[in-house]
């Protein structure tokens, strides 16, 4: 049996609660520490099963790569720029921005490119330059964020998805976000599909049949790339979506959705185990 892909994103949960984020799990300066240790050896009976991946803001991703040493975890940051340093060219002048040869100095091993988060932000940016990011000025930024993520050997997870104004062209819209990573990655890369549309408070996730159709579509325009459900694997959705056969994993963001939410390690670990025991 192939092994499935479970991620997590840590957003920016390390802000603690009382200043408005959602940290109740540790101190900032020991938050990504904490997860890691809290989930670590609940995950190595699964090692054979499943790849697990977490994903840290650049402020904890040497901790996090530390604490995961000797675990079968991999961590990685969240987005690099699309230009790096070079022999006899840039030797660091990146104020504000991420090269991937940092993120792997700092000792990352993946990367998530395309959230819709990013897309967002890059996007809003993109519109008040005048470009038009619907006409593929975000997906070409996108894609030499790929390169440049690959070719520091870092792990790419790349997402992709159409929003709601763009449902009714869908497939439009993921060929020309797939056709980009696949370019920049040579296909050596993750798929996680996000139902932009469905994604928030009060909004109604995409059923079974919608999202075996989406997988579908991936999985026959890029053959061999495995394809994860990006808008979120919980313990509500987990057997679900195992049973799907063209879902190869999925990305969890949360692991408490009501009262004090958050990413709790133990919470995750269920979320884990519910998902892998009906994949089996």
């Amino acid at each position: 049996m192939a092994k499935k892909y479970i991620f997590v994103n840590l957003k920016r949960f390390d802000i603690p609660a009382e200043t408005g984020g959602v940290n109740r799990v540790a101190p900032p300066g020991k938050w990504a520490e904490t997860i890691i240790s809290g989930v670590s050896a609940g995950l190595e009976k699964y090692r054979d099963r499943a790849v697990f991946t977490f994903f840290f803001p650049e402020a904890h991703v040497a901790q996090a790569a530390a604490a995961a040493k000797d675990t079968s975890l991999s961590t990685g940051c969240q987005g690099v720029h699309w230009e790096d340093v070079a022999p006899g060219g840039n030797f660091g002048a990146f104020t504000s921005l991420r090269p991937a040869s940092a993120m792997k100095a700092l000792g990352c091993a993946s990367v998530i490119i395309g959230h819709c988060e990013e897309r967002r932000a890059l996007g809003a940016v993109l519109s008040e330059g005048g470009a038009n990011p619907a006409a593929g000025a975000l997906d070409r930024i996108l894609a030499k964020e790929i390169a440049a993520a690959r070719a520091r050997g870092l792990d790419v997870l790349y997402c992709i998805g159409e929003k709601a104004e763009e449902q009714e062209h869908w497939q439009d819209v993921l060929s020309a976000q797939i056709d980009a990573g696949l370019s920049a990655a040579g296909g050596d890369l993750v798929i996680g599909y996000e139902p932009v549309w469905a994604i928030g408070p009060g909004k109604t996730p995409p059923d079974r049949a919608y999202i075996e159709k989406i997988a579908r579509f991936i999985k026959k325009k890029a053959e061999g790339v495995p394809v994860v459900y990006g808008g979120g694997l919980k313990a509500d959705n987990a057997a679900m979506l195992a049973s799907v056969p063209e879902i190869d994993g999925g990305l969890i963001a949360l692991t408490r959705f009501s009262g004090e939410i958050g990413f709790y390690p133990a919470e995750y670990l269920e979320i884990v185990r519910l998902y892998l025991e009906a994949s089996s």
